[in-house]
């Protein structure tokens, strides 16, 4: 059985976010939550709050034990990014781009 959450629109570059989510892959889920708890990155908050809707989703919808869990998948996505414009010298304008991200992550019961 395998049960997913995804978080949209995070204020954070999907780069930095794979740093995070690379750290958990392939992990069991109480064990990732664990790691999560002290990676010092504004990204961990993040993929933690997308963990722990992932097990809540087990939990309550599909009768899944936490313990048996593990993260089968964990994916860091770009999503749209938001243009705006920097006054620049001689009345010309630079970019500056907002990028946001998606987090997927995918639990399976199966070892």
């Amino acid at each position: 059985m395998e049960v997913r959450a995804i978080t949209k629109n995070l204020p954070m570059s999907a780069q930095k976010m794979r740093e995070v989510v690379r750290q958990i892959q392939g992990k069991n889920a109480l064990h990732a939550q664990a790691i999560l708890d002290f990676v010092p990155r504004k990204g961990a908050r993040f993929v933690a709050e997308t963990l722990k809707s992932a097990i809540a989703n087990a939990t309550n919808n599909h009768g899944l034990k936490a313990e048996t869990l593990r993260i089968k998948e964990c994916v860091a996505g770009a999503a749209t990014t938001l243009k705006r414009m920097q006054p620049k010298a001689r009345g010309s304008a630079g970019p500056i781009l907002k990028r946001r991200c998606h987090i997927r992550i995918v639990l399976s019961d199966e070892q």
